[in-house]
């Protein structure tokens, strides 16, 4: 844990939005959903980072209807939702404290000059008022649950773009991210495409989780050894609220049903 004993002035205001949002957090569902880049905002203090407000509408900034999928998600399973508020501009809430794009100076070919040259000092007042917030309340959801003796399953629900700057453009629609435990994914995975083969999907793409790269499943899914999933989305698909539902549902009812296969075969 870092310590922060040597802190500079405080990042947020009484003014600025808390950065976490806890939605349904005694829902009955196994699953317990988080999303780490759901929202946009800005702290007053860093003005509009030097970026402007067309890439504050990108996926550099946030991702693109992930949000509005995590939640049609916890309505359908009644399942416990972790939201944050800030832009991953700001801090990106799934990466380490170490991870050199954690508070990128340059994304997708955008700079955000408010980045640049950040102290360590800097670094830590961002991550300790805004992601440690974050992942403090994931925690004390699971622990909670632990206490109460319910089952938690792990989802991370996110969206990718079509293509990045210079890149190919990416064929998946969907794709399911594990490391060290790909139990669940391939359960869910095997599920979704037998229920959906015209839609692109895949294991691990267009992104892998690792410890240097991601926070939320190698933290509070690996290291508690619970069933967990990184969900990416093609934001295209679900920029308005027909794709957002529409992915919710095939998405909801492929986990209930991964899920009650692993119960069956006791895994």
């Amino acid at each position: 844990m870092l310590q922060y004993s040597d802190m500079v002035a405080k990042v947020l205001s009484p003014f600025d939005p808390r950065p976490v949002e806890l939605l349904n957090g005694d829902g009955a569902s196994p699953f317990v959903l988080s999303c780490e880049h759901a929202g946009r905002a800005i702290p007053e203090i860093f003005g509009d980072l030097g970026v402007a407000p067309a890439d504050m509408e990108r996926h550099i900034a946030y991702d693109i209807g992930a949000e509005g999928v995590s939640r049609h998600l916890s309505r359908i399973l009644d399942a416990p939702l972790i939201l944050q508020r800030y832009s991953r501009l700001v801090v990106d809430c799934n990466r380490p404290f170490e991870a050199p794009d954690s508070m990128p100076v340059v994304s997708d070919g955008t700079a955000v000059p408010a980045n640049a040259g950040l102290s360590e000092r800097a670094r830590r007042q961002r991550f300790a008022e805004i992601q440690q917030p974050f992942h403090d309340t994931i925690a004390a959801v699971l622990d909670r649950r632990v206490q109460a003796g319910l089952p938690s399953v792990l989802i991370s629900v996110h969206s990718f773009t079509p293509r990045l700057r210079g890149g190919p453009q990416r064929p998946w629609e969907l794709g399911v991210l594990s490391n060290r435990d790909g139990s669940f994914a391939a359960r869910f995975l095997a599920v979704f495409q037998a229920r959906h083969p015209a839609i692109v999907s895949a294991h691990n793409e267009p992104y892998v989780v690792n410890d240097a790269s991601d926070y939320t499943i190698p933290v509070h899914g690996e290291r508690r050894g619970l069933p967990h999933l990184l969900l990416e989305i093609r934001n295209d698909l679900i920029v308005d609220e027909a794709g957002q539902s529409r992915w919710a549902a095939m998405v909801a009812e492929a986990l209930v049903a991964a899920n009650a296969k692993g119960n069956i075969d006791g895994r």
